[in-house]
């Protein structure tokens, strides 16, 4: 959902205790037969599309809800980027003669459906503040379109407080009662996108609900596509364990980058020093130093809790300066191509520097938040010759507004340096070989002979 709704409210939500459940109802709802459910997910992005296929594997039907034309043709002609296993999924789904999968992008069809699952994407602006347009949008639609007998869970991450606010009290206003007429949880993703040992059939899932019987009917729906669903006590609980979650990354991948910083400073491999440490059994757990972080989870997650900590006027110090060194990490290779360049006689002015790879992450065709814009943006404005090349992506927008495209000669070319920034499948070790600076900002090229790196 992309459509803008009014600004996030000024009055930010307060991290508290969850209101007092609901009383129980006199006679409690049977949590219903699942299995030929009807569900709706609303927004068929990286999270949605591949749920709305595990829901199909699982033999239920789904009603697929997308407000953009362009997004639900890309499905249809299986453009999708997707797991193997996911793609085969939608392969066999468009070629069913009675599919299981319906794509619309009429919001009213969601009324059609049992079960219904929000899934859009929760970026932040360029103030680091919540950006809920999509959320607030596709939750206003299912609110306007939810009937009685549904089930209506929230997967999108955001702020304490966001499932009351956006689907609770308006259904509320609606004169649904939640708990008795309909039922109301949240339960955050947890897809890897290009991960295939994080499939959502291997991944557990948790689960709050506004009233026990709330939990209880979406940890059911949840089970059809999840080994083990983990149940807690409230919404507030869910969205704060999200938070959680996504924030330890954060913290521990800029440790990673600290200690691989001061690893260079001491003359010392960090992947060594890591894999070492890795040895233990207990108390340590691997994180791996880089350019940045990008996608829509650790380079914003935190920032819903730091800004709702801030309306509270409450400090979060560690976290605070975790997600600062973490946007600063893309200046830092910025410095260390400058630094490189200084040393064999050269200025960024003027400059061929070359960036492999340009996704966030290696395998996925997403460049949201991925730290090869900035970088590319800061060497363009310092007067390089900058280049890409990267399989998955034909072209990138630019931090200036302009527009770079993936060179298909990049090997014929002379290159002052080469910034290794996503080691895709199949990365070709031996033309780097040949060049005169190589700077792995992966730390993974450790066959390559004298790189340097960050």
């Amino acid at each position: 959902m992309s459509q803008l709704l009014p600004a996030i409210r000024s009055d930010v939500p307060a991290i508290a205790p969850a209101p007092p459940a609901s009383p129980p109802e006199p006679a409690a709802f049977a949590v219903p037969a699942v299995p030929g459910a009807y569900t709706a997910v609303v927004g068929l992005g990286y999270v949605g599309l591949p749920t709305s296929l595990a829901l199909v594997a699982s033999g239920s039907r789904v009603i697929g809800v997308d407000i953009d034309p362009a997004r639900l043709d890309d499905i249809r002609a299986g453009r999708a980027d997707l797991l193997d296993i996911d793609r085969d999924r939608l392969r066999e789904t468009l070629r069913a003669t009675d599919p299981a999968l319906r794509l619309t992008t009429s919001p009213s069809e969601i009324a059609d459906a049992d079960t219904v699952l929000v899934c859009v994407p929760t970026p932040v602006d360029r103030h680091l503040a919540p950006d809920l347009a999509a959320l607030r949008a596709a939750c206003a639609a299912v609110v306007a379109h939810a009937r009685p007998g549904q089930t209506i869970v929230l997967t999108s991450t955001s702020y304490v407080g966001t499932t009351r606010e956006l689907l609770v009290e308006p259904l509320a206003a609606r004169g649904l009662r939640v708990g008795h007429e309909v039922w109301v949880a949240f339960a955050p993703e947890r897809v890897d996108p290009g991960n295939d040992r994080h499939r959502q059939d291997l991944t557990p899932r948790v689960v709050g609900g506004t009233t026990p019987d709330c939990t209880a009917r979406a940890a059911a729906a949840l089970a059809r596509i999840a080994p083990r669903v983990h149940r807690l006590g409230s919404p507030e609980a869910a969205e704060m364990t999200k938070l959680l979650e996504n924030t330890f990354r954060a913290v521990n991948i800029a440790l990673a980058n600290e200690f691989a910083d001061l690893c260079r400073d001491l003359r010392l491999d960090v992947t060594e020093v890591i894999d070492g440490a890795d040895t233990k059994p207990y108390g340590f757990m691997a994180f791996q130093p880089g350019p940045g972080v990008g996608g829509h989870c650790i380079p914003c997650d935190p920032h819903y809790l730091l800004w709702q900590l801030r309306g509270q006027r409450r400090e979060a110090p560690l976290i605070e300066t975790a997600m600062r060194g973490i946007a600063a990490r893309p200046g830092r290779v910025v410095e260390r191509v400058r630094d490189l360049l200084a040393g064999s006689g050269r200025t960024l002015l003027g400059a061929r520097v070359l960036l492999v790879g340009v996704t966030y992450k290696p395998g996925v065709a997403d460049v949201r938040e991925s730290p090869a814009l900035e970088i590319i943006g800061e060497l363009v404005r310092a007067g390089a010759d900058v280049g890409f090349v990267d399989d998955l992506v034909a072209s990138v927008r630019t931090p200036d507004g302009g527009t770079l495209h993936r060179l298909a000669d990049h090997a014929d070319r002379e290159w002052d340096l080469v910034v290794v920034h996503t080691a895709q499948a199949g990365l070709d070790e031996s033309w780097l070989r040949g060049q005169p600076l190589v700077l792995d900002a992966t730390y993974r090229l450790t066959g390559l002979p004298g790189r340097e790196v960050l």
